[in-house]
């Protein structure tokens, strides 16, 4: 399983940023994907999932309406659109998937939100 994230950088508050995750090493469109983000001295967290096919995401109350996660199994690709960021989104955003009870993570891109 390989999990490489791609997108993160610096952004100025209310701005926005496409995070993508490229998904290798198993059937893609069998699983659910998430994202998660960890700040420095904090545990990680869940930003966002989606169902296998889609149909089905879930989003941390304080992402809700701002960020937005979805898949293109065709492309073994999940996203996360940022929109309005806050510098309280500053973290390290690492996507995730559970496959047969266990977790693989990619190696996280960094999202920093500063003026």
């Amino acid at each position: 399983v390989q999990l490489v994230e791609s997108g993160g950088g610096l952004v100025q508050p209310g701005g926005s940023l496409r995070l993508s995750c490229a998904a290798s090493g198993f059937t893609f469109s069998t699983w659910a994907m998430s994202w998660y983000r960890q700040a420095p001295g904090k545990e990680r967290e869940l930003v966002a999932a989606i169902s296998s096919s889609g149909g089905r995401t879930d989003y941390a109350d304080s992402m809700k309406g701002r960020f937005t996660i979805s898949r293109d199994n065709r492309k073994n690709t999940v996203y996360l659109q940022m929109n309005s960021l806050k510098p309280e989104d500053t973290a390290v955003y690492y996507c995730g998937a559970r496959i047969s009870s266990n977790w693989y993570w990619g190696q996280g891109t960094q999202v920093t939100v500063s003026s």
